[in-house]
């Protein structure tokens, strides 16, 4: 064993290679006409998010932090307009995240609504003060302002043909209104339903349109006569419809016959797709999870909005838990799915046979899986509550999950990268809040409960052997056992399989057979609750850590604390082993992490990444990344950059060297200029001092300096003069110092200097030592003239005596 730890390099330090934040918390969400992208409002920000890749591409902020009502994109994807509560108006380049523009709203109350017309020229706001305005953006004032409305406007939308320069709105009075803009007058109301209209649909002739409700009806009106064609009964309080596009085959969706359809989305949570014509819903998506078909039940996963992205043929819908959808717009198959907003995150674990997934347990019954390239996101169904803990197998295809249901169940991730429940256990009496996988073999789970026990429950041959299963097989216990006296916190297995450690609220670890779940040892010394146990890869330790804000490693033969690691300010939440055993990352719920080397007992590092508890903390099995989740929301993935910097800091080195050899080879040729441009470019003052020291040793030394420095860019100028500063400051140098402040002064206008970067700063500071040198220079001066008067009064008392001696 002890040559491979040999091999075995301590990390030094960790980097963010990857955040995964909330990007969207309820509000607008709009995509851009090529596809591209996606913008989502989240509080103060907008966020553009590519949708390839899951990136946030920019975040788009307002200088005075105001919560953003609403915002827009122009139909040609150049202009976004965001509105915010300071009654403020702002155009931004996105692509760039400049601000072009600011301008009052006019608006008395917050902006609710906002739309583009087809051409981009034209924006209309509609306010929480029953206005709406109509703004010019390329001419930059306002064209209209119509009265008229009652409560808030929170829906526009221009009529699709430009030249009919017509506007529809919406308020609180459930009546559709149709603006002349010609004559700013409201020249038809459109009567038909009975709570708020939430969305309009054109049809692609201009002919017709298509508006949904809260009272759970769609009308199709007939724009020409502005009359009701028809009334199509849904069921459902409809947030969003779509009218799909002639000539595209939608027979999947069982589309037999042309004509007018379209798709609505509700408080149903799915997809109906209905016929204008007949009223009859032609297909309508099955339900994603186990759940009643009402729509109490429903609410939390109600669709807020739904839209047509064509030039991606794709359908894209937003949830009431944020979550966005994107279906294959003719069969709608799910393509990809992002989560906008995870909640606090209670535990996270690399997932897949390459730890290509993570899987993320938030403050909800449902479990995230994450793709960490394309960050799309999976939702698996299946416990009741909010799920506390999870684990991995070794393999990465099979993992397990605990919650407050009182219920574990196991997952299997198949080849496709789709995860199924396979199995799930029942028998604690209240939540189970940690739970750890066998490490050899795929072959039992231990729990731990709010009921202070322990069970160990063994997993049949049939989930490794990857048979499928038609529903989550039935687990029982064949072990239990008290473990503690108060919660139990952590729970952990041994690399043999052999042992299992709790850590609890009691203060105490104990460590327990697995066979038969007898007691094999107490670990006592902690102040305050366990919050995690770790077992060593290859020592015979245990690492514990509390809420007394110390990290504990014990050794397992005589259950003795071997070391203490003392240094966060908070409760120690998880701990998880690196390096081979060898250091230990440890997350607190100060929000930081900290990196320990166990024989040093040292901390060699501390990251500061996350606002809040850091409860999820993993490594993965190539032992170079960590992800971590936070009560923050936030998720990110450190990778192990100790390689990398070492890398760097050795190319820096080397190069460094190099440069050094040149200025001594260049400073013996005596090619002061080079030599001098290297020390700049190398940021050396002291060696630029030797270099004007060298210059100044030369026969013709002033004019030669001058020369040089006379040669320089401006640039290098700035540099040698903000060297001078410091040069200055130590009688030593302060000729040399002088002598290029000298140069600068005499050969440089005072409008060029005035330009130099740093200037004002750097005569404040060479004044008073400049002063000071005089001074001393001065006083040198006085003494060297009485020294002189000095030396010639002996002189002259002298000299008659040295007279008589030479007479005699």
């Amino acid at each position: 064993m002890a040559a491979p730890r040999a091999l075995v390099r301590f990390k030094t330090n960790y980097a963010v290679s990857r955040k995964i934040e909330p990007f969207y918390k309820g509000g607008r969400v709009q995509i851009s006409q090529n596809g591209e992208y996606m913008f989502c409002s989240c509080g103060t920000k907008v966020h553009v998010l590519c949708i390839a890749t899951g990136a946030l591409v920019h975040s788009i902020e307002q200088d005075d932090q105001e919560d953003i009502t609403t915002f827009v994109l122009s139909n040609d994807d150049e202009i976004l307009v965001t509105a915010s509560r300071a009654l403020l108006l702002k155009q931004w380049e996105w692509r760039e995240n400049k601000c072009t523009r600011t301008w009052k709203a006019v608006h008395v109350a917050p902006v609710a609504s906002m739309a583009f017309d087809p051409t981009s020229t034209l924006l209309a706001t509609g306010g929480c003060d029953s206005s709406i305005k109509v703004w010019d953006v390329i001419k930059q004032y306002c064209t209209h302002n119509l009265k008229g409305s009652s409560g808030v406007v929170h829906l526009l939308k221009f009529h699709p043909d430009i030249s009919q320069l017509q506007l529809f709105s919406s308020s609180m009075d459930y009546k559709i209104r149709l603006w002349d803009l010609k004559s700013s007058k409201c020249i038809a109301l459109l009567e038909s339903h009975y709570s708020a209209v939430t969305c309009l649909a054109f049809s692609a002739d201009r002919e017709t349109l298509v508006s949904s409700g809260r009272d759970k009806i769609c009308t199709v009106w007939d724009l020409n006569t502005r009359a009701v064609k028809r009334t199509v009964p849904v069921y459902e309080s409809v947030e969003s419809v779509i009218l799909l596009p002639e000539g595209v085959d939608f027979s999947a969706l069982g589309v037999k016959e042309p004509g007018l359809h379209f798709l609505t989305a509700g408080s149903k949570g799915i997809l109906q797709l209905w016929d204008a014509s007949t009223a009859a819903c032609v297909y309508s998506q099955p339900l994603p999870r186990h759940r009643a078909d009402s729509e109490e039940e429903a609410g939390e996963h109600s669709l807020v909005h739904c839209a047509l992205v064509p030039l991606r043929d794709e359908i894209v819908t937003v949830n009431a838990e944020h979550n966005i959808v994107f279906y294959d717009a003719q069969t709608l198959q799910l393509r990809k799915q992002f989560a906008g907003y995870n909640g606090e995150v209670l535990d996270v674990r690399f997932l897949g046979p390459g730890d290509s997934h993570i899987v993320v347990a938030t403050n909800s019954p449902q479990l995230k899986v994450f793709e960490l390239v394309t960050s799309d996101c999976q939702i698996l169904y299946g416990h009741t509550d909010t799920v506390l803990a999870l684990d991995v197998f070794r393999k990465g295809t099979l993992f397990v999950s605990c919650s407050k249901d009182k219920t574990f169940r196991v997952w299997r991730m198949k080849k496709t990268g789709r995860v199924v429940c396979v199995a799930q256990g029942l028998g604690h009496a209240h939540g189970v809040g940690a739970v750890a996988c066998s490490r050899m073999k795929e072959s039992f789970v231990v729990t731990a409960s709010q009921d202070c026990t322990i069970k160990v429950w063994d997993l049949p041959q049939s989930l490794s052997a990857k048979v499928k299963v038609a529903s989550p097989e039935s687990l029982h216990a064949h072990v239990t056992e008290k473990a503690h006296d108060k919660d139990v916190n952590s729970v952990a297995v041994s690399p043999n399989d052999r042992l299992i450690a709790t850590g609890s609220q009691d203060k105490m670890a104990k460590l327990w057979a697995s066979q038969d779940c007898s007691l094999v040892g107490v670990f006592s010394g902690h102040r305050r609750g366990v919050w995690c146990v770790q077992f060593s890869p290859v020592d015979q330790v245990l690492a514990t850590s509390s809420a007394d804000g110390t990290v504990k490693i014990w050794g397992l033969q005589d259950f003795s604390c071997l070391k203490t690691f003392e240094g966060h300010d908070a409760s120690v939440l998880k701990i998880v082993f690196v390096s081979r055993g060898t250091q230990v990352l440890s997350s607190g719920s100060d929000g930081l992490l900290k990196l320990w080397t166990i024989k040093t007992n040292e901390c060699v590092q501390t990251f500061d990444g996350h606002e809040d508890k850091v409860w999820g903390l993993h490594a993965n099995r190539q032992d170079d990344s960590v992800v971590t989740g936070s009560s923050d929301s936030c998720i990110v993935l450190w990778k192990d950059v100790t390689e990398t910097e070492l890398e760097e800091e050795q190319a820096r080195q080397e190069e460094q060297m190099l440069k050094e050899q040149e200025l001594s080879n260049l400073l013996h040729e005596k090619r002061f200029l080079k030599a001098l441009g290297l020390a700049i470019s190398l940021d050396r003052p002291h060696t630029a001092l030797t270099v004007v020291k060298a210059i100044l040793k030369e026969t013709d030394g002033k004019e030669d300096l001058e020369r040089n420095l006379l040669k320089l860019r401006k640039d290098q100028k700035e540099a040698v003069l903000k060297y001078t500063v410091t040069w200055n400051t130590n009688s030593r140098n302060c000729h040399e110092a002088q002598a290029v402040i000298q140069t600068l002064l005499k050969h440089e206008a005072p409008e060029s200097l005035l330009q130099f970067e740093g200037i004002k700063a750097a005569v404040e500071s060479l004044l008073p030592y400049t002063e000071r040198h005089f001074q001393r220079l001065g006083r040198l001066l006085q003494a060297t003239t009485f020294l002189d008067f000095m030396w010639q009064s002996m002189r002259l008392a002298d000299a008659p005596r040295q007279d008589k001696d030479m007479s005699t």
